[in-house]
């Protein structure tokens, strides 16, 4: 029975993760791209001035439960991780060197998409006494496109309620297993302590999420792009020629060469695409549920923290990692995965401390994610059946024991099915990005005039353009 099922989603995930979803998800990237007149490079400059320049400053006046930059370190926690070390690999294996080439480009669109769903995940949130903000796909499906599609928000609730205990659970439970057992740890004794350090974490909600996250996500980030700087400086002579071969590989056919069969220009796109996709999770509807908790005084000022979150994560850090394979030459060596990061850092580190650096990198990032998801499927959950404490308390517990399971297990039909309803999730959420593009253009532009923020609740002048 469970090979028959095997089957199905298997078929299913083809569908989902296949050249139709790509491109509609780089399609509504472009058209979010065009509306806004490219504002992820014409504002770049005001992007790196409104969220960084000003990470550690306070909101006056504004709504929200946690601070812009933590919010946007929740959604890190949830993005930054395996795609950016393991993803970036598989995509060079499969699809040679001029898949990076093609990934920037979908990091590219991606950067419009994840604006607009943060845009639209602020504008469209909603307060309930004693609770968190709820946002999200969900909340700007049945607010913007009227309660005749609520049904629609239903839907992505209950695939992203599901998805979370696989993908954004015992997925990366296993992953801090694997890591572990790497330094002697059997994978109970991991199991144990994820229960105690995640359970501990998330019985505080999105607050207590928030403080942790803006402590790991960025010395992760920081420890990671160090040492891939590292592996870089040491074979920047080879940088020239490198980049002549990712934009080379990007538009002919890459030779075979060691261990590399040889692809064509088609597998090039499609596994850059999927890749920076599977990284940045632009268009997926996970992030606008973190950043909607923002505390902020308008939504495109929280959108610009969405530009700068698809910039780091696969334009700096799959980068960081792209070059790390390329300029040590370990690409054709026919091997995949996060096998090929490891072998990247290791020619420079040893063998060693440059696994040791990856594994550790890879547990912490797993981690920041367990707590991410758990946060993502509550809110859900809450949408689902009420916007209470006893629902999301009720989630965080059950949340325990799949982090153990995923621990000890391999249930590898639960990660796949898992991963077919994450995909599931970006369907509702690309309907409602492409109906809603005028809101956002609206918000954009009362923004840029200087125009005082009206919420939602009041906006009955803005509308959305089918």
């Amino acid at each position: 029975m469970s090979e028959i099922l095997l089957k199905i989603n298997t078929t299913m995930n083809d569908l989902v993760w296949g050249p139709y979803m790509l491109i509609a998800l780089v399609g509504v990237g472009i058209y979010l791209t065009l509306r806004a007149r490219f504002i992820q490079l014409a504002k770049f400059g005001l992007m790196w001035r409104e969220t960084l320049g000003k990470a550690f400053r306070k909101s006056e006046g504004a709504e929200g439960d946690v601070s812009p930059m933590q919010a946007m370190t929740v959604a890190m926690a949830g993005t930054v991780g395996v795609g950016n070390i393991a993803g970036v690999a598989t995509a060079i294996a499969i699809g040679g060197p001029g898949a990076i080439f093609w990934m920037l480009v979908s990091a590219l669109f991606g950067m419009a998409t994840k604006f607009a769903e943060v845009v639209l995940g602020c504008h469209y949130r909603v307060r309930r006494e004693g609770q968190p903000m709820l946002g999200g796909p969900m909340m700007y499906i049945e607010r913007g496109l009227g309660s005749r599609w609520k049904w629609l928000a239903v839907i992505f609730c209950v695939f992203g309620a599901i998805a979370a205990f696989g993908i954004g659970n015992m997925v990366q439970a296993n992953s801090v297993a694997d890591g572990m057992s790497h330094f002697g740890a059997p994978d109970w004794v991991t199991g144990l302590m994820l229960i105690v350090s995640v359970g501990l974490v998330t019985i505080g909600g999105i607050k207590r999420i928030a403080q942790v996250a803006v402590f790991c996500v960025p010395f992760m980030c920081i420890l990671y792009i160090l040492g891939a700087f590292t592996v870089i400086v040491v074979h920047v002579a080879q940088l020239p020629k490198v980049i002549v071969l990712i934009l080379k590989s990007a538009f002919t056919m890459t030779a075979a060469t060691g261990g590399f069969a040889g692809v064509g220009i088609m597998m090039a796109i499609r596994h850059g695409i999927a890749k920076g996709v599977f990284s940045n999770e632009a268009g997926l509807g996970s992030a606008p549920m973190a950043h909607a908790t923002a505390t902020t005084d308008h939504p495109v000022r929280q959108g610009l923290w969405g530009i700068f979150e698809v910039f780091f994560d696969t334009i700096v850090m799959c980068t960081a990692t792209a070059l790390v394979i390329l300029l040590t030459g370990v690409w054709s060596s026919g091997e995949s995965g996060a096998v090929l990061t490891i072998s990247g850092f290791s020619s420079v580190f040893g063998e060693t401390t440059g696994a040791g650096l990856l594994m550790f990198c890879m547990i912490l990032t797993a981690y920041d994610t367990l707590l991410a998801w758990c946060f993502y499927g509550e809110t859900c959950m809450a949408y689902l059946l009420g916007h209470g404490n006893v629902v999301r308390m009720v989630y965080r517990i059950a949340w325990l024991p799949f982090t153990m399971l995923g621990a000890v297990g391999s249930l590898r039909i639960v990660w796949d099915v898992a991963d077919t309803l994450n995909g599931l999730m970006a369907i509702p959420n690309l309907i409602a990005l492409a109906a809603l593009g005028g809101v956002v253009i609206q918000l954009v532009r009362g923004y840029f005039a200087g125009k005082p923020y009206v919420p939602q609740t009041e906006a009955a002048g803005i509308k959305s353009e089918l």
